[in-house]
């Protein structure tokens, strides 16, 4: 009878520490070890951020996996149920098996990026080659419809909206008053290929506005190599500008840096907003998170999801 009764008190034991461990999705957040996911140093994204969450330089936790850019966040945390990070709000959410978290009781969203309440947003920037620095003058002007095309027309606003961009339709116009300025459109451009570079977390939004001006511009071409936001300026304006990787349009996440000058380019600027969004496996409990909860997760002083509080 008393081995019997010491079997029975192993079990329950093991019981309860299984079901200590790990987070469940019916709403009670449990102990588990958290792992901490972070972007490369290049990313706007990163830079953002740690912005936001008032993380400064040299606190970040060593207890860290860094990821090379938005869709492989998304896809290492929604693969690990104790994971947490950070991506774009364009970010596939459900497809990707994660759920975005309210940052400081606000959930993340277009309205709430614009109306301010949201504070965990930043500017998608573009820049572009200087003028004359073209492989062709038709090359130089497909450049800049496309530029007018994302930040002037209301149907490339749109198609930026639908791929997750925030944008602002106040100043808008029909594509075909804007077009009319660009006679270059009107050709065969098969045989031409716009370049773009720098920011990952735009990838959404350009890829999808390139598409869609694709039949608007002769059949034109693109070609998208997004490695970061570090690249964006380089690969248009600085050293790499004439190298293997070069392009004609540069993306940032975030402003450019005073060092990375962008005066000579023939345009450059804001086409949208976007949100920065925490990010947890869906299996996960937790539903909102502070800036300091954050904090001090990414700094290494809360290892745990049972002791957020």
């Amino acid at each position: 009878m008393k081995k019997l009764l010491s079997l029975l008190v192993i079990a329950v034991m093991a019981l309860a520490m299984v079901g200590c461990s790990g987070n469940s999705a019916g709403g009670e957040t449990k102990t588990a070890v958290i792992n901490v996911y972070t972007r490369d140093a290049s990313s706007g994204t990163r830079e953002a951020f740690e912005g936001a969450i008032g993380l400064e330089e040299g606190e970040l936790t060593s207890n860290v996996s860094e990821v090379s850019s938005n869709g492989d966040m998304a896809t290492k945390v929604g693969a690990d149920e104790n994971g947490i990070g950070y991506v774009s709000l364009t970010t596939n959410f459900e497809a990707n098996n994660i759920k975005p978290l309210s940052f400081e009781g606000v959930a993340p969203s277009n309205e709430t990026v614009l109306d301010g309440t949201y504070k965990m947003q930043r500017p998608f920037m573009y820049v572009t080659r200087a003028s004359g620095d073209y492989a062709s003058e038709d090359l130089e002007q497909l450049t800049a419809a496309f530029v007018a095309y994302i930040t002037e027309s209301e149907e490339g606003l749109s198609v930026i909206e639908s791929a997750g961009g925030i944008v602002d339709y106040t100043n808008a116009k029909p594509w075909a008053e804007i077009a009319v300025s660009y006679p270059v459109l009107n050709q065969d451009n098969s045989a031409l290929t716009i370049r773009t570079c720098g920011s990952t977390s735009v990838e959404k939004c350009i890829s999808a506005a390139l598409e869609a001006f694709q039949p608007l511009a002769g059949n034109v071409n693109y070609a998208m190599n997004q490695t970061g936001s570090s690249d964006g300026q380089a690969r248009v304006l600085g050293d790499e500008k004439d190298g293997a990787n070069a392009a004609e349009i540069g993306f940032a996440s975030r402003a450019f840096k005073e060092e990375e000058d962008v005066s000579g380019a023939m345009a450059s600027g804001e086409f949208c907003k976007d949100a920065v969004v925490a990010v947890v496996n869906a299996n996960n409990a937790l539903e909102n998170i502070t800036a300091s909860q954050l904090h001090d997760i990414y700094a290494g002083s809360v290892t745990d999801f049972g002791d957020l509080k």
